[in-house]
């Protein structure tokens, strides 16, 4: 009995050796993936856009230096519509965002100025469709470059005038609005946000919104303020998408403690019935464990995550209860060994799509099986079952 032990734990030793390589392998293959492809999605879809609000200044004809303008009331639009696009093992969270700001300005003045207005584009590397900057309603040429655009307009005394921006571009991951470069006063500001997902998150350092409104495809977000003094600013995170790679890493990296799970129920069970498993019955079973993993790493990035894990566990299966059939029989196969297996490789391995409660959901499991396991065996007198058994004389 106790050499037997000694085999089924050298079986799962190797056997978890191998799922750490596993793991490994998928890790490397998922970040170095990574690497390479993320400057693609990039140049394709854009960097994580960050925009500021335009800049005002104009120059008095007695003065050299310029003297810049303050924003007396911001009024702006934001739609962001997420979409996901795959690469590899891994998905990236893009998206297209909409944006329309009407920013009002007022000559300080006793005399009309030439004021100039710059704004800086949200992301350097970025494409920006239906580029509009109005001065009164009107539009005028834009000086651009890699940086931003500006425009000039003269301006009456004490006259306030409305810059309107627009533009639709293209991003990844966040979305982000700086109210002002430093510390400083933000006057009569509203931004409302409308996005077309439901998860959303809101990045460190960022002010959560005054108002929230869910809606039938995702939120309408507002933030507004009379005289704000904050050097925070306002974003959103896009919502991450089950990732393949990640995900298929992890669940390998954990699988000895499923086997380990089935085994020591099927040492049991086997036990308890008097059912004679060969340390080789074990490896044979540990190497249709080993299979799931192996099949789930090389089919993640080829069709869904959810049919790769049906595929998956529908072969492991199939190859322990067709085994067990024929060294036991149909019922113990089907029964104990599928149940078992169904129990601690296919929910144990799902338990790592529930974010956040996969720690829970697997240690509830296991307390589970010490429960059923020790009213099972109570009664068992262990002692005897370990005593080797006495040839007779001849």
């Amino acid at each position: 009995m106790f050499r037997r032990i000694a085999a089924i734990s050298f079986i799962l030793i190797c056997t978890s050796v191998a799922w750490f390589i596993l793991a490994g392998t998928i890790q490397s293959r998922t970040y170095q993936s990574d690497d390479k492809l993320r400057p693609g999605v990039a140049a394709i879809w854009g960097a994580p856009q960050e925009q500021r609000p335009p800049s005002a200044w104009f120059r008095p004809e007695t003065q050299a230096a310029i003297i810049p303008i303050a924003i007396d009331a911001s009024r702006i639009q934001v739609d962001l519509k997420l979409d996901y696009r795959q690469k590899g093992l891994l998905w990236y969270s893009t998206y297209v965002v909409d944006f329309a700001g009407a920013y009002t300005f007022r000559n300080p003045t006793d005399a009309p100025q030439t004021i100039t207005w710059q704004w800086r584009f949200p992301a350097e590397h970025a494409v920006y469709d239906g580029f509009v900057m109005e001065v009164g309603g009107r539009a005028l040429p834009i000086q651009s470059t890699k940086q931003g655009a500006s425009v000039s307009a003269t301006i009456g005394a004490h006259e306030s005038v409305e810059l309107r921006v627009a533009y639709a571009s293209r991003g990844l991951e966040s979305w982000r609005y700086c109210l002002a470069e430093d510390v400083t006063e933000t006057r009569d500001f509203t931004l409302a946000l409308r996005t077309n997902f439901r998860d959303i998150d809101f990045p460190s350092n960022t002010l959560s919104p005054t108002d929230k409104q869910q809606t039938a495809s995702g939120w309408d977000l507002a933030w507004r303020y009379r005289s704000l003094i904050s050097g925070f600013q306002i974003g959103v995170a896009m919502p991450e998408k089950l990732q393949p790679g990640p995900l298929a890493g992890q669940i390998s990296y954990f699988a000895p403690v499923s086997l380990l799970l089935f085994f020591f129920l099927m040492f049991i069970i086997t036990t308890m019935r008097n059912i004679d498993l060969h340390p080789m019955n074990y490896f044979f079973l540990a190497t249709a464990f080993f299979a799931f993993h192996l099949l789930l790493a090389y089919l993640v990035d080829l069709v869904s995550i959810h049919l790769a894990f049906f595929l998956c566990s529908a072969v492991s299966v199939f190859l322990v209860v067709s085994y067990l059939r024929l060294v036991v029989g149909p019922r113990f196969a089907l029964v104990e060994a599928g149940g078992a297996q169904f129990i601690y490789l296919v929910l144990f391995s799902y338990a790592f799509f529930w974010r956040g409660f996969t720690g829970l959901a697997i240690t509830i499991g296991c307390i589970v099986t010490l429960f059923l396991v020790m009213q099972m065996t109570a009664r068992i007198r262990w002692s005897e079952r370990f005593t080797p058994a006495v040839e007779p004389a001849r």
